[in-house]
């Protein structure tokens, strides 16, 4: 049972972030819950989209929005995303590595398949930006973030915000 009040932004390097989250066994009032309290940290913190590590619950289910609003908000639960195409590098920020914005690779076209709230299994193509928000929250729910993804010279470049997340989780964790 996901205690859905306690669901809080989670920030790198938070130990749920870096592991491989569990599938979601059962589509029930829980996780309808859980989905509707991500769907509100998502819009509060003006995101695109939101994985169950990144509010502390260990589960592959993630939420997209590319524009967003809550009428656009897309549930996928226990996804599968195949990158197609080429590579492309964009700026891209994650709700949990604050004050980081640096170019990340990936590819410009994927395939989704996914489960739905109703436990429908649905697949999408995304492309552009829903490629790049598909593949970002699926790294999520595999244990990776911006920061594994990050070359050396943006490393380099974010070492004082990294720092200081990892001192600010130490602090929590007291």
């Amino acid at each position: 049972m996901i205690d859905v009040e306690k669901c809080r932004i989670t920030h790198y390097p938070a130990e749920v972030l870096g592991k491989e989250a569990l599938p979601v066994e059962k589509i029930d009032d829980n996780i309808r819950r859980l989905v509707e309290k991500m769907t509100e940290i998502m819009l509060k913190n003006k995101g695109v989209g939101l994985a169950g590590p990144q509010v502390g619950v260990p589960l592959r289910i993630f939420i997209i929005s590319l524009d967003s609003s809550r009428e656009c908000a897309r549930v996928y639960i226990n996804p599968t995303v195949t990158p197609a195409g080429e590579l492309d590098a964009i700026d891209e920020g994650c709700l949990s590595v604050p004050g980081v914005r640096t170019k990340i690779r990936r590819y410009k076209k994927c395939t989704v398949t996914a489960t739905d709230l109703d436990g429908n299994e649905f697949s999408e193509e995304g492309e552009g930006l829903h490629a790049r928000v598909l593949q970002h929250e699926y790294d999520h729910i595999n244990g990776l973030t911006i920061v594994n993804r990050m070359g050396s010279t943006a490393r380099i470049a974010h070492r004082k915000q990294l720092k200081k997340l990892k001192e600010n989780h130490k602090k929590d964790a007291k």
